[in-house]
C-alpha cells in the first residue's frame, strides 16, 4: 500500500487548516535561517582546522585555578 496523491492532499489541507499559512511560512523562514547558520558554522570549522595547534581544555582549567 503506497501513499497516493489524495492522501498527501488531505494531509496538506489539514496542516494548513491547523497552523495557517502565516505560521507555516514563518516556520519555513526559521528553518532556512537555521540551515544558513549551520552552513556558516561548518565553513568556519573548516577554516579553524588550518590552525595546527591542538587545544587542550585541561590546560585552560589549570590556568583559571592558578589565577585564584
Amino acid at each position: 500500500m503506497s501513499i497516493g496523491i489524495w492522501q498527501i492532499a488531505i494531509v496538506v489541507i489539514l496542516v494548513v487548516l491547523l497552523f495557517g499559512r502565516g505560521k507555516i511560512s514563518s516556520l519555513m523562514g526559521d528553518v532556512a535561517k537555521g540551515i544558513k547558520s549551520f552552513k556558516k558554522g561548518m565553513a568556519s570549522d573548516v577554516t579553524d582546522e588550518t590552525d595546527n595547534k591542538p587545544k587542550n581544555i585541561s590546560d585552560e582549567n589549570q590556568d583559571s585555578n592558578n589565577k585564584e
